[in-house]
């Protein structure tokens, strides 16, 4: 009973999906724009730099499609939750069989199909416009890969917490989290550009550890076991103090009556 639940809320956000196709944006145009943009950049500076560039102009292309892992991961779950506000089901799912977990266990399953589609368009266009094949750097992409999904559902739980108890004012942070997380993380870079007082704080973040990891098949052609390493432990840090954000937050929205918001 608890799969065919999931396996219901899954279809509910497909459905949503086909009535709306403008909100495909973040699946298509988004992704699309974002190659476009990074790899012409990464072009400029491979050209102005001779040879040096090209790791650079490879860093840029990488740090993409490494960073549409986590913004579609993290985008698809929060917007499956801000859809019941939008729509104002939220009331109805609270008084369904359906539990919180079961509820985000399809949003999160529904939002592997959307990441796979939205990365997907980063890849084949990098590939199409830049000549840059990501699946060259091998199988050692797939364990950052499902790192960077897991972080991006977790920053997806703190949304999740925010709106609920601050309303849908919070829905801004959906978008706006993702691009505080973004510089700090060095997607692009490695952190030792940062200033100095930024390095702890990125050194704190799981993101900061898989791009690093992910960069390294592109520095020696082998993975970077400690640093994937200290992502796995963040990661897994992170997901408790997500998971137990989202938990208080929403007991303090059962105990205040803070539905009466959504309905």
């Amino acid at each position: 009973m608890k799969a065919q639940r999931v396996r219901a809320i899954a279809r509910r956000q497909r459905y949503v999906l086909q009535r709306s196709p403008h909100r495909s944006f973040d699946l298509t145009l988004w992704p699309l724009v974002d190659t476009i943009l990074f790899g012409s950049i990464a072009v400029l500076f491979a050209r102005q730099n001779g040879s040096g560039g090209a790791q650079g102009a490879a860093y840029l292309l990488v740090g993409t499609v490494l960073w549409h892992v986590v913004y579609q991961a993290q985008i698809a779950v929060a917007t499956g939750f801000l859809e019941e506000t939008w729509s104002r089901n939220l009331l109805s799912i609270m008084v369904t069989p359906l539990s919180e977990v079961e509820f985000l266990a399809g949003v999160a399953s529904f939002s592997l199909i959307k990441s796979v589609a939205g990365v997907g368009v980063v890849a084949l266009t990098a590939t199409a416009l830049y000549s840059f094949n990501i699946t060259a750097l091998g199988f050692g992409l797939i364990p950052v890969f499902a790192l960077l999904t897991v972080v991006g559902w977790a920053v997806a739980l703190f949304v999740v917490g925010l709106v609920l108890r601050f309303g849908m004012g919070a829905e801004a942070l959906a978008w706006g989290v993702m691009f505080i997380i973004m510089p700090l993380s060095g997607a692009f870079y490695p952190i030792t550009v940062l200033p100095g007082w930024l390095q702890p704080v990125s050194k704190a973040l799981p993101t900061t550890h898989a791009f690093a990891a992910g960069r390294s098949l592109l520095d020696g052609g082998s993975l970077d076991w400690g640093a994937l390493r200290m992502a796995a432990i963040t990661t897994v840090l992170f997901v408790l103090l997500a998971g137990w954000f989202v938990v208080r937050m929403l007991g303090l929205f059962r105990r205040r009556g803070y539905i009466t918001r959504f309905s």
